[in-house]
């Protein structure tokens, strides 16, 4: 990365600016803009996180935020209520609160002296979120959005369910922040006074939202709020959409640039769930100078002529040698004008079964070890490995040998005749690339509980025997397979540990398949240039303790229980300018016996520390979930000290019935 020290205009910082929320709420708000705006006002740029400015993003934070500023914008980096140093508290994800808040910062922001009155809002994953779902609630001064790794459903493709069945990642991210929002406010910023404050504030009126998550099973209105999907129209801000192959939000990119109405560009590259000026795999690229062309135009009113982009500029990846993780993917970039594209025709593959007349798949528990995780995160061993293990419990429809390459690009999907033994059941359809050797590389792969075939909203249980038609859609994807290699597809009626298994083991029959691939003309070269990436300065820091993270999978011999032990010690580090010291350590569990899918069991323990010239503070949060055919029992506990004192601590144990369609 290229850092940029000099700007067009000189920078300055407020690291603390209050904004009070009509109900007198005050937010903190890290701020940078032109030091003369005040003569000659700027737009601003919002981005409204839960991940605490003072230590949580702020290596991203430093890179960005003052590019934009000495380019000529105020960029605005708000703590949400309840978390870093804002006041106030937070009840779940997305929330009317939280949006409103949102929406009141950019009303906030455009009446400034110092702003021009067009405000634009960017974010990544959750930020990525809520600037799409505000956008939705047309703010006046809200002209233009960049939302990265995002998504317009919060029910079917967001980290809770996919294709009607229950994420791990469900319970993972409710532990997660669980952990993130125990932390306190820096007594630099709250006051010496205030910080235990409202420290034992938000600790007494913390959530654990994975029973409320948990109650809502089925595609209701708590999940219809805020996908925008509901209703694409709302969205009249220019909308840049940006994601990664190797995320695992895939899907939005796609669906924003087929249904927005106002002006609206995609762009997906072979990253994981990172800005794309710094994340991996490489090829990075120049993130930052294509937000500004975005905002020059949006909000500046310059022509950039983003308006003459494609449409749709997609990496399409190479196939490689499976691995846990690459530093980069090799392939090219591929620009469509306009999207859907007719340079994209659909070829119908008829499968053939294994055996005559029909497959039959009955998967151990432990099938999906091999599928890495749901949304890396590391730059560590998080990525899908070779397959072989996964298609070895599943049953695999192997296509003819390429006599000549081709390029997938969009979303497969099948088209299979089944009939299960049990009313309930879930199906996994993985597409792989396999290798002369036999090496299995994953291309794409889709989810589907069976009983929500025809919807997720009003599911039916399956009448066992009976053969039923479904179609199970497989995550959007741009990939070359080359000549020699076999297309595979590979069925398994569990996938763990990415979803919760049904509460019996199932047997599907298999009569008939077909799948629907999307081919692409073979991109000869490059057909899209971005610049390399660029930064401002930054984040200086000292190591206290360095990152790192393992990844185990145990086989207990005895008595066949899997363990797959993950442990990510994110580091500590201790800030050069202000000299909080901050680090975190996440570890997770997950348990399941191959032939019993009641043994399914998720832990996580979270540590996180904030230090600074012997004031320490460490929380520390604990949560499980297990099930049996009626419920879902999960527990979680906080316990928060001062120093190595023990000054609060709180449990959570809910049963949460468990549908049984």
């Amino acid at each position: 990365m290229k850092i940029i020290t000099e700007f067009p205009r000189k920078v300055v910082e407020f690291p603390d600016m209050g904004i009070v929320m009509p109900d007198g709420c005050r937010l903190s708000a890290r701020v940078w803009m032109p030091e003369d705006a005040g003569d000659d006002p700027v737009p601003a740029i919002l981005e409204h996180l839960p991940y605490r400015k003072r230590d949580g993003t702020i290596f991203r934070d430093q890179l960005t935020h003052p590019y934009f500023a000495g380019h000529g914008y105020a960029s605005i980096r708000v703590d949400m209520r309840g978390n870093g140093d804002s006041e106030g508290l937070m009840d779940d994800e997305y929330s009317e609160q939280e949006l409103q808040d949102a929406c009141d910062v950019i009303a906030w922001a455009a009446a400034q002296p110092w702003c021009n009155g067009n405000v634009g809002m960017m974010g990544i994953s959750w930020g990525g979120f809520n600037c799409l779902q505000v956008a939705a609630k047309q703010p006046p001064a809200l002209k233009a959005v960049i939302s990265l790794c995002s998504t317009v459903d919060r029910y079917a493709d967001d980290i809770h369910y996919k294709g009607g069945c229950l994420l791990n990642e469900n319970f993972g991210w409710a532990s997660t922040m669980l952990s993130y929002s125990s932390r306190p406010p820096d007594p630099l910023i709250a006051g010496d006074n205030r910080w235990r404050d409202l420290w034992m504030t938000r600790l007494e009126n913390q959530s654990f939202l994975l029973p409320l998550w948990l109650s809502h099973q089925h595609r209701d209105g708590y999940w219809k709020r805020g996908s925008i999907c509901e209703d694409f129209s709302a969205v009249k801000a220019a909308v840049l959409s940006i994601g990664g192959w190797h995320d695992g939000y895939r899907n939005t990119i796609s669906h924003l640039v087929t249904n927005i109405e106002a002006p609206v560009k995609g762009i997906v590259g072979p990253w994981i769930h990172k800005y794309p000026h710094y994340a991996g795999p490489k090829p990075a690229i120049g993130f930052l100078q294509e937000a500004l062309r975005w905002w020059d135009r949006w909000l500046k009113g310059s022509e950039t002529g983003v308006e003459a982009d494609p449409d749709y500029r997609a990496y399409v990846m190479d196939s490689v040698r499976p691995a846990r993780w690459h530093p980069e993917r090799p392939g090219r970039w591929i620009a469509e004008q306009e999207w859907p594209s007719s340079n994209i025709t659909i070829e119908a593959l008829e499968l053939m079964a294994p055996r005559a007349g029909s497959s039959t798949v009955a998967s151990p528990q432990t099938c999906g070890l091999a599928g890495g995780e749901y949304f890396p995160f590391t730059f560590g061993p998080e990525l899908p490995g070779d397959q072989r293990p996964d298609d070895g419990l599943s049953a695999c429809f192997d296509q003819p040998e390429l006599t000549k390459p081709i390029e997938i690009v969009g979303a497969p999907e099948l088209e299979v005749q089944l009939a299960s033994d049990r009313p309930q059941a879930n199906i996994a359809v993985r597409l792989c690339d396999v290798h002369p050797d036999g090496a299995s590389e994953l291309i794409s792969y889709g989810v589907l509980n069976l009983t929500h075939r025809n919807s997720h909203e009003f599911p039916e249980a399956l009448v066992p025997g009976e053969t039923i038609s479904v179609r199970v859609v497989l995550d959007q994807c741009a990939y070359r397979v080359p000549a020699g290699h076999r297309l595979r597809v590979a069925v398994s009626t569990a996938y763990w540990p990415a979803i919760w298994p049904s509460p019996e083991p199932v047997r599907l029959t298999v009569s008939a398949a077909t799948l629907s691939v999307p081919l692409r003309l073979l991109a000869t070269g490059d057909e899209a240039v971005f610049a390399e990436p660029e930064g401002a300065t930054p984040w200086a820091t000292e190591t206290v303790r360095p990152a790192n993270s393992e990844r185990h999978v145990d086989h207990d011999e005895k008595t066949g229980i899997v363990t797959l032990s993950i442990t990510d010690d994110f580091g500590e580090v201790r800030d050069l300018d202000h000299g909080l010291v901050n680090g975190s350590i996440a570890r997770e569990t997950w348990t399941i016996q191959p032939d019993d899918p009641l043994s399914a069991s998720g832990k996580t323990h979270w540590t996180q520390t904030l230090s600074r010239n012997g004031w320490s503070v460490r929380t520390e949060t604990w949560a499980q979930m297990r099930s049996d055919t009626q419920n879902f029992i999960v527990s979680a506990r906080i316990e928060a000290y001062e120093g190595e004192k023990l000054v609060f601590e709180r449990d959570f144990d809910e049963n949460v019935p468990r549908a049984l369609v």
